[in-house]
């Protein structure tokens, strides 16, 4: 009698019994690094999703974690992510660990790429962005946030991304020592006139700086410029800003949405180039790759239980 008041079990559910297309938006949800170590190795019904081309138009490589303690090569996956793309790479988020060596593998295989973004990858140069950034003439989305680059490989990518529609070049603020400096401004404003978007948090720049930019990007409609504490948003300018910007941020806006440390820094001018308040000496050699994890092992270790299963 008991039985008769218990509810109805639900159906059971294979999960490997989902259509295709459903399946492949689940496991886009996942990170490049979930995908290639777990998920493919599911069954074989997952393992052909994973390895069809459409699932690697965008690869994230994004907040890791705590790298130190991951036993694979991070450089080498993301080389077999943009290889799996079969060339439709479209799309594409590196933190940490980008190398020049990596940037120019994207680009020999993803010519049509239209987003790039790269944060907190010390270990790419001048050079090598400025001599990859002739493969990339449909790019619209770049950012290269808290990256040891110059005003000059700037100015390359102005001239060879024509396209570029948004653009951010973040910072960590700084309030002391006051350094004034708007050659960043001065690039954007001369060689990204199609900008739309553009975010320089913690940015140098000053009035002068910001008055360029308006100059030079006229279809500029969102402008981050929290923590650029040497621009000053009275007067004309303000003015000028809230009747051209849609979505303008100020330099003392809150910062809760931004996904990176806010913390202001207060540091001697000695340090003040390091967006972490850290010192030449916490980066490694140019003879150790940082991506190189203690204990680790490449990807070449897993053999076909990771790559060909």
């Amino acid at each position: 009698m008991d039985s008769l008041l218990l509810p109805p079990q639900e159906p059971y559910r294979n999960w490997v019994e989902l259509p295709r297309d459903i399946t492949a938006s689940i496991l886009l949800k996942l990170g490049a690094v979930e995908i290639l170590n777990t998920a493919q190795l599911v069954c074989s019904s997952w393992r052909s999703i994973c390895k069809d081309p459409s699932m690697w138009r965008s690869i994230d490589m994004r907040n890791l974690g705590d790298l130190w303690d991951m036993d694979y090569d991070l450089e080498k996956m993301c080389r077999h992510a943009v290889d799996r793309s079969s060339g439709g790479l479209v799309d594409i988020d590196i933190q940490y660990f980008g190398t020049d060596d990596l940037l120019q593998y994207i680009a020999d295989r993803s010519s049509h790429l239209k987003r790039l973004r790269l944060v907190s990858c010390y270990s790419i140069s001048d050079e090598g962005l400025s001599e990859v950034a002739t493969k990339f003439p449909l790019l619209e989305e770049l950012d290269i946030s808290y990256c040891s680059l110059s005003k000059q490989a700037l100015e390359v990518v102005g001239h060879c991304c024509p396209l570029l529609k948004s653009f951010k070049l973040n910072n960590h603020g700084f309030k002391h020592p006051r350094t004034e400096c708007n050659e960043e401004a001065l690039v954007i404003a001369e060689n990204m006139p199609h900008l739309c978007c553009l975010q320089i948090f913690g940015n140098k720049l000053t009035n002068e700086g910001l008055q360029a930019i308006l100059d030079g990007c006229p279809n500029l409609e969102s402008l981050d410029l929290r923590q650029c504490f040497n621009v000053n948003l009275e007067g004309h300018l303000g003015k000028r800003c809230i009747e051209r910007i849609k979505d303008l941020r100020r330099p003392y806006d809150p910062t809760d949405d931004y996904p990176f440390d806010t913390e202001i820094a207060d540091v001697g001018s000695s340090e003040e180039d390091y967006p972490s308040g850290l010192s030449e000496i916490d980066f490694l050699s140019d003879d150790d790759d940082y991506y190189e994890f203690s204990g680790g092992s490449d990807m070449s270790d897993y053999g076909d239980l990771v790559f060909d299963y």
